[in-house]
Formats: structure tokens, C-alpha cells, sequence
């Protein structure tokens, strides 16, 4: 089993391409089951798909909600078939499961005035206040993906149109719409602080850190909620609240469901109407609230 998977991965990073946050959530689906067979003292070609469908009930008692659940069960058919394409089994036991549905949960946002609140906060004559106001600018402006943030490069923005080029999910390239109020952030940060960050090995990524090099995804993480914290924001704030909020306001302005998933780099529609019920939401609390018979 350790064996396959090892070989998998590196079908995943080579051919497919996939993200090595990816690969890494295969790798743990796949050491999981490893460790479930040796457990019950099975190899992986006595697996069935009654086996398979056990192990993925075993995984939901030891506490994986249906969202959990799917991208396990993604990562066993994918697998499975891979392996019998590679000739390693003769039948896939994963092709009759089927993925739970997901959970219908509305996604955390933060309100237009909290998002001033936390912008507005940040001191630019603070060391690093003009960096760390341009990450939350754009978050916010362009909707980004954490890692699509992190790995943001000089090269990839066009400060005179206001358009970033990045790398999405699955290696697929966007164009995305950058704000004048974070164009400015931006353009502050890299005329008045970036230079002085700069080292020797330092690369052409957007946003360093005190040593030169890249910022990581946790590094970032950890900047957003800090600045939360110091604008007195009670809401646990994270990267992808911010993507959220951007979807989410929106859609309350008026814009077209198609382009927010142009914006967002979602490759089905599906997973950008998640967003409708949000505003959903709104518009009922509104009604309620104003509406004589509400």
C-alpha cells in the first residue's frame, strides 16, 4: 500500500499537476486506509466495495461531517482507478460508491462596515502597516484564494489596468480585477516598504517578509487574524471569510452570478450559487424587518 501511494503522488504532482496541498489530502485518505487494512490484517487487492463503503463508515464514526466524507470518497475512485489503469487490480471496488451530498451551510462573512473597520485600522507608518494593509486590501478586492495570494508575483500585475494574472486550482490561469483602493495599498507598499525587505535571494513574489522571502500560507493566516484583533473585531476573521465577503457583497450590489464565478476561478457554477442563499438570507431578514406583515 505505501508503495502504491508513493507512486500515485507522484502521478498526481507529475501528470495531473495537482497542488501538493492536494496531493498531501490524497496522502492522508490513502495512509488512512492503509492503517485501516492492517487493522483488519487485509491487503489491497482482497478490497470490495462493501469493504470500501466500511471503511468510509468507519471515517464518519471517528467524527468526518458529508463534506469530509465526499473529498475521501473523491480520492478513493481516483485512486482505484489509477490503479487498475496501472493493470495493479483487475476490477475498481470505488466505482459503485457514491459521494454524500454536502452540507448545505451558508459561509461566514463579514459585514461591509467591519470590513472598513479592519482596513481602516491599519497604520501604514507602523512597521509593516503597508504590507499587511495591501494583503487585506486585496483580499478583499480580488476575492483571492490564499496560496493565490502567496504566490501573487510582480510580473502577474498590471498596475496601470488594475488586472492581477494568477494560478488557481488545477493550474488553470485567471485574470482578476484589482480595486483602486487596493491598487493604492499596493503601490504604497511596494514604492515605500517592499524595498527595505528586499534581500539578496529575494524572489519576485508580491508580499515578503522581514527576511526576504516569500510569505507562507500560515504566516498570512496568522497577519489577517492579528490585524482582526488589534481593529477590535470579535468575528474569528480568516483568508477566506475575506473571499467570502467579496462574493457575497457582490451579489448584494447587483452582479451577475456568472461573473462572480469568473472572478472567484470556480469551475462550476454550482459551487458559486452557495452564495445565493446568502443572499437569501439578507433579503428575507429585510423583509422581516420592514415589511408590515413580515
Amino acid at each position: 500500500m505505501e508503495a502504491s501511494t508513493d507512486q500515485f503522488i507522484r502521478y498526481l504532482a507529475t501528470e495531473r499537476g495537482l497542488s501538493v496541498a492536494y496531493q498531501s489530502s490524497v496522502r492522508q485518505t490513502l495512509d488512512a486506509l492503509a492503517g485501516w487494512l492492517k487493522s483488519r490484517k487485509t491487503s489491497l487487492r482482497d478490497l470490495g466495495t462493501e469493504e470500501l463503503a466500511e471503511f468510509l463508515s468507519t471515517r464518519k464514526r471517528a467524527g468526518l461531517n458529508a463534506a469530509s466524507l465526499r473529498i475521501t470518497t473523491v480520492h478513493l475512485k481516483i485512486f482505484f482507478r489509477w490503479s487498475v489503469m496501472k493493470g495493479m487490480l483487475a476490477m475498481d471496488p470505488a466505482e459503485p460508491l457514491l459521494a454524500p451530498r454536502p452540507d448545505m451551510t451558508l459561509p461566514e462573512t463579514l459585514h461591509a462596515g467591519e470590513l472598513v473597520k479592519l482596513l481602516e485600522s491599519i497604520d501604514p507608518a507602523q512597521p509593516l502597516g503597508r504590507r499587511d494593509r495591501a494583503i487585506l486590501e486585496l483580499f478583499y478586492a480580488s476575492g483571492l484564494r490564499l496560496t493565490e495570494l502567496c504566490q501573487a508575483r510582480l510580473e502577474t500585475l498590471d498596475t496601470e489596468d488594475g488586472f492581477l494574472r494568477i494560478t488557481g486550482k488545477g493550474g488553470k490561469t485567471r485574470i482578476v480585477r484589482v480595486g483602486h483602493k487596493a491598487l493604492e495599498a499596493i503601490a504604497d507598499y511596494l514604492k515605500n516598504e517592499r524595498p527595505s525587505l528586499v534581500r539578496k535571494k529575494t524572489s519576485s513574489h508580491i508580499f515578503i517578509s522581514v527576511r526576504g522571502g516569500a510569505l507562507s500560507p500560515d504566516r498570512v493566516r496568522q497577519i489577517v487574524k492579528e490585524r482582526a484583533k488589534l481593529a477590535g473585531i470579535d468575528q474569528n476573521v480568516y483568508p477566506h471569510l475575506l473571499r467570502h465577503s467579496f462574493a457575497t457583497h457582490l451579489l448584494e450590489g447587483g452582479a451577475d452570478l456568472r461573473v462572480i464565478q469568473e472572478l472567484l476561478g470556480h469551475a462550476d457554477i454550482a459551487t458559486t450559487q452557495i452564495y445565493t442563499h446568502v443572499d437569501r438570507q439578507r433579503l428575507k431578514a429585510v423583509h422581516r424587518k420592514f415589511h408590515p406583515r413580515g
